[in-house]
């Protein structure tokens, strides 16, 4: 199975800010939206599906402007655990440009027992 989601997304006035372009905190609840959408439809081929993600660090690249009824193609995929921790890669590209960069780490969270759980280093072989 191939680990990348993707979907469009175009560029409505909600989306706009003072400076006539894609405001910047928009980019950061896409990158948290496209991550749930694509653990909503990888989580029931895992022992994890009850479980919730966690952001714990986010770094974002602003790379180039984004305007009014643009399309833009999301991309996200997972890489490598590291221990606990989970990246998760997230880019937004407008006419096949790069536009916006994201990496993340998450942690996967019981919502039962309140803690962490520590993930195989090997987990994303499973898909």
């Amino acid at each position: 199975m191939n680990l990348m989601y993707e979907k469009q997304i175009q560029v409505t006035e909600k989306h706009i800010d003072l400076n006539n372009h894609v405001n910047n905190v928009q980019y950061v609840h896409w990158v948290e939206e496209i991550a749930a959408e694509h653990w909503d439809i990888l989580k029931q081929q895992t022992e994890y599906a009850d479980d919730v993600w966690m952001l714990l660090d986010h770094h974002i690249r602003y790379k180039k402007q984004v305007y009014l009824n643009d399309i833009i193609t999301v991309r996200t995929y997972p890489i490598s655990p590291e221990g606990a921790k989970q990246p998760r890669k997230v880019e937004f590209y407008c006419n096949d440009q790069l536009v916006v960069d994201s990496s993340t780490l998450w942690v996967l969270f019981d919502p039962e027992t309140k803690k962490i759980k520590r993930l195989e280093s090997d987990w994303l072989e499973n898909f």
